[in-house]
């Protein structure tokens, strides 16, 4: 009769993931899964298995596993994006102010969500394999984009410097690299005599003072009427 008992239990579990649940509980179960064993250490059956029903029910939800991880992968940039985007906050007060939160946002995403990183970053999922999961990347990136652009804008007249989207370009590389490498919170971290912060900031610093901008937190767009010169010619 035990068994009888367990046939029903499982049966009225997978009765209660209906109207949507099934598809929440395959997520977690997923996400759960890539923090323990990285984006490529599961099946499709273990995701099944890991939120209780069995390995058809999966399918009713998700065409196969690419499609279970690239929903992830899309459900982690749209926070990323958020996170970048509050990070931000439209340049206030100063650009170099706000660039700098963008990029411990950046190190803070990928350290207190490893396993939505890995699905992002690491799945092999192609982007353009999902319309909705490269419109949800290219919005994330465009935050750094704009914070780029923002700067590109402080570069002192007939300095030459590379176009705003090669420079955000080249800073999403610095982030991501420092981010995979040592900002992580799984086993990829690696070991640092300094903070993962620290590093970024340092890098991002004199990438752009080799362009020759200007890289005080006090930069141009932030200078107030306090700077100004007094009536008498000298400055207060």
């Amino acid at each position: 009769m035990n068994w009888r008992k367990d046939k029903d239990k499982d049966q009225a579990r997978e009765r209660g993931y209906h109207h949507g649940n099934l598809r929440e509980a395959l997520l977690q179960a997923a996400l759960d899964l890539i923090g323990q064993k990285g984006a490529a250490g599961f099946t499709f059956a273990d995701a099944a298995r890991m939120a209780g029903v069995s390995p058809a029910a999966p399918y009713r939800h998700f065409r196969d596993r690419d499609e279970l991880l690239s929903s992830i992968a899309q459900r982690g940039f749209e926070q990323f994006e958020t996170a970048l985007s509050e990070a931000w906050d439209d340049g206030r007060p100063d650009t170099m102010t706000a660039f700098e939160r963008v990029g411990r946002a950046y190190l803070d995403f990928a350290r207190e969500n490893p396993a939505f990183y890995s699905a992002m970053f690491e799945s092999g999922i192609p982007l353009d394999s999902n319309s909705t999961l490269l419109a949800a990347s290219e919005r994330a990136f465009a935050i750094i984009r704009a914070a780029a652009e923002r700067l590109a804008a402080l570069a002192p007249p007939g300095v030459p410097r590379p176009p705003a989207l090669m420079m955000a370009l080249h800073i999403w590389a610095m982030s991501h690299g420092v981010a995979s490498l040592f900002a992580r919170a799984d086993g990829a971290r690696r070991r640092l005599p300094m903070t993962a912060d620290e590093l970024l900031e340092a890098e991002v610093l004199i990438y752009l003072r080799g362009l020759g901008f200007p890289t005080d937190r006090r930069a141009p767009d932030a200078k107030s009427a306090d700077d100004k010169p007094s009536p008498a010619g000298k400055t207060k």
